[in-house]
C-alpha cells in the first residue's frame, strides 16, 4: 500500500470530530492491507513508527526537521518560523513549503518509510538524520511529507485519531467487543500485532508480554471524605498519598526496568533500586512509588527532582539523594495477569511477595527497606478519614489515597473505585498554554505562565483558570524559557501560545467566577509548587474539579 493512501484516509478523519466517523474511516482502509501492511498502519493511526513494546525512539527534534526542510527547499529560517506560529506544527509549514515546488508521483509504500523511520533510529546525530530526511522529502508529495513528519515526531497525528480509536476500529472490522481489542494490546503493548491478532480471530490468545509499560490506573479527586460513599459503599483501603513519582517496575530473569507514568523507561535514573528489586523472587509486574528518603525518613518531592532528567546519575548524587521503592500493587505474577483480580486479593499477594524487605510497616513516616509495601489500612468509618489525613500530611505525604478493595485493576482509567483526598484548596495540576516575559531580574525569561485544566475527562478540550509567576528557580525557568521558546504556536511579541505539554502544580487561595476566562472560573493568587515532569497533560485536573473547589469558597 503506498504511503499517500494512508495519508489521504487520515485528512479524511481530520474532517470529521464525530468519533463513529473516524472509526468508519479506518475499518476499509485496514481491511485492504495484506498482514505487513496492517501491523506498519495500525501503529501509525496510533501516530508512532515503534510501538510501547518496542523501547526505540527516533530522536529527531524540530531543529533537525527544521534544517532538512530549509536546505530541501531554500527557505529561509524567518520563513519557516512565520509558518510554525501560524500553523502550529512543523509537518503542516513543510506541507506549505514543498508545495511550491514541483511535486513528484508518489511511489513509497508504508513498508519503505517504516524502513526509513528505522534508519533515522540507527543514525547517531543531526549530520546523519538530517540527510536522510531530505532524500525523503525529495519523493514525497506535500501530503506525504506533513505525515511523514508527524510520525517522525510521534505521539500524535493531530488529526483527533487516539490509540482507542483504532482499537474501536479493529474490534468493528473483526466484529467482537472492542474490551477484547483493548486487552490484547494492553498484554502486547503492540497496536500492530494485536490488529492481527484481531485478523484472525485470536484475541483471547494474547498473553502478556513484559517489558512495556501498561498504562497506569488513575484516581479522582475529591475534597469532602463524604464523597467516598458516592462509589464505594463497604469498608475501604486507605493509603498515604506519596510525594514522589509513580512508577512500574518490571521483572523477569536477571532483567528489572522501571517505567514513569509517561511510559518511558527511567531504569538509568534509579540503579540503586536495581539489586533489591531483582532479589524479589519470580517474575512480576508492581505499580507503586519512587520516593527520596534517609534514615528511615520520606524527604520532600523537591529532593528527587536532581535525579529527574538525567541519563546518567553521579555517586555524589547517589550518595545525597538515596530513594527506596514504595508498592502499592500487584498487576502480573509467574504467569498470571492480576488485573482483574480484586483489590484485597492483589494486596496480599504483594505483601507475600516483598514481605523480605518490609519486615515492618512504616510508623509515622519512618520506612524499612529499600522495597516495601504502602503503608495501607481497612477503615470502615469516614469519619476516620480526616483524622488519617492529617497524619499522612504530617508524615511528610500529599494527603490520602482510599481504594475499593473489591476494585480491579483498569489501566489508563479514572473513576470512582480509587479516589484521592486532597484537601479543599489545596492543589490543582494544570498545563501551561501561554508563556509571558518576566519583569525585572526575569525580564530577559518566558517566566509568567497561563494555565488551563481539561473540560473533562473525556474532553480535553483546555480551559484556562489562571496565570502564575512564583514559585520556580531561575534554572527551571530558563529551562522553560528554552522549552517554550521552541515549541511556541503563535508568537504575540511578549506572550507566546505554546504547545500544552508542561504541567505545574499550583496551590492558590481560592476558586471565583471569572468572565475573563473560558472555564468561568478564576484562581486567587495561584502559585506554583512544582513542575510535574513526571505527569503527561492528558491527566491533569477536570473543570467539574474546579466547580467543586468553587463552591466551597
Amino acid at each position: 500500500m503506498l504511503f499517500v493512501e494512508f495519508a489521504r484516509v487520515c485528512e479524511q478523519v481530520a474532517a470529521t470530530t464525530k468519533k463513529l466517523e473516524k472509526a468508519a474511516l479506518l475499518g476499509p482502509f485496514l481491511g485492504r492491507l495484506d498482514d505487513q501492511d496492517l501491523a506498519i498502519a495500525a501503529r501509525f493511526f496510533a501516530g508512532t513508527p515503534f510501538s510501547l513494546a518496542d523501547q526505540r525512539v527516533l530522536n529527531v527534534g524540530g531543529a533537525v526537521i527544521r534544517d532538512a526542510v530549509l536546505q530541501l527547499t531554500g527557505a529561509l529560517p524567518e520563513e519557516w518560523s512565520r509558518l510554525l506560529v501560524a500553523l502550529g506544527e512543523a509537518g503542516r509549514a513543510a506541507q506549505q513549503l514543498l508545495a511550491q515546488y514541483e511535486t513528484v508521483e508518489p511511489t513509497l509504500t508504508l513498508a519503505d518509510v517504516m524502513a526509513v523511520y528505522e534508519q533515522l533510529e540507527a543514525a547517531r546525530g543531526p549530520s546523519k538524520k538530517v540527510p536522510i530526511i531530505m532524500a525523503t522529502l525529495q519523493r514525497m508529495t506535500p501530503l506525504e511529507a506533513a505525515y511523514f513528519i508527524k510520525l517522525m515526531l510521534g505521539g500524535d497525528l493531530r488529526i483527533g485519531l487516539q490509540e482507542g480509536l483504532v482499537e474501536d476500529a479493529l474490534a468493528r472490522a473483526a466484529g467482537v467487543p472492542v474490551g477484547l481489542v483493548q486487552r490484547a494490546n494492553m498484554l502486547l503493548g503492540d497496536i500492530g500485532e494485536t490488529a492481527l491478532f484481531a485478523r484472525y480471530g485470536e484475541l483471547a490468545a494474547a498473553t502478556m508480554r513484559l517489558f512495556h509499560p501498561l498504562k497506569f490506573m488513575l484516581a479522582s479527586p475529591i475534597s469532602d471524605p463524604q464523597e467516598i460513599r458516592k462509589g464505594i459503599a463497604g469498608p475501604f483501603f486507605v493509603e498515604d498519598k506519596y510525594d514522589g513519582i509513580r512508577a512500574q517496575a518490571h521483572k523477569q530473569g536477571d532483567r528489572v526496568v522501571l517505567y514513569s507514568r509517561t511510559l518511558d523507561e527511567i531504569s538509568q535514573r534509579f540503579p540503586e533500586l536495581h539489586a533489591p528489586l531483582l532479589n524479589l523472587p519470580g517474575e512480576w509486574v508492581l505499580d507503586g512509588e519512587i520516593l527520596a528518603a534517609r534514615d528511615g525518613r520520606i524527604l520532600p518531592f523537591k529532593a528527587l527532582q536532581a535525579r529527574l532528567g538525567r541519563k546518567d546519575v553521579s555517586e555524589d548524587l547517589l550518595a545525597s539523594t538515596p530513594v527506596i521503592f514504595v508498592a502499592y500493587d500487584l498487576l502480573y505474577q509467574d504467569g498470571d495477569v492480576l488485573l482483574d483480580a480484586p483489590l484485597y486479593m492483589r494486596r496480599v499477594q504483594l505483601e507475600d511477595l516483598v514481605r523480605t524487605y518490609a519486615s515492618d510497616q512504616p510508623v509515622d513516616g519512618v520506612v524499612s527497606g529499600t522495597v516495601m509495601p504502602s503503608l495501607q489500612l481497612l477503615v470502615r468509618d469516614v469519619e476516620r478519614v480526616e483524622r488519617l489525613f492529617e497524619q499522612a500530611r504530617a508524615r511528610g505525604n500529599e494527603g490520602l489515597m482510599v481504594k475499593d478493595p473489591d476494585s480491579h485493576y483498569k489501566p489508563g482509567r479514572r473513576g470512582r473505585e480509587w479516589l484521592k483526598v486532597k484537601k479543599a484548596l489545596a492543589t490543582l495540576d494544570v498545563v501551561v498554554t501561554a508563556a509571558e516575559v518576566g519583569n525585572g531580574h526575569r525580564r530577559r525569561f518566558l517566566s509568567d505562565y497561563t494555565f488551563a485544566v481539561r473540560r473533562s475527562a473525556d474532553d480535553p478540550e483546555l480551559l484556562n483558570v489562571g496565570k502564575a509567576y512564583s514559585g520556580l528557580t531561575d534554572p527551571e525557568v530558563q529551562e522553560l524559557t528554552d522549552w517554550f521558546t521552541a515549541h511556541t504556536v503563535r508568537d504575540f511579541g511578549r506572550v507566546k501560545l505554546v504547545e500544552p505539554q508542561i504541567v505545574f502544580e499550583v496551590a492558590f487561595d481560592s476558586v471565583q467566577p471569572s468572565p475573563r476566562h473560558k472555564s468561568g472560573y478564576a484562581l486567587r493568587f495561584p502559585r506554583i509548587i512544582r513542575w510535574r515532569k513526571d505527569k503527561p497533560a492528558a491527566e491533569i485536573d477536570t473543570l467539574d474539579t474546579v466547580r467543586q473547589l468553587a463552591e466551597l469558597t
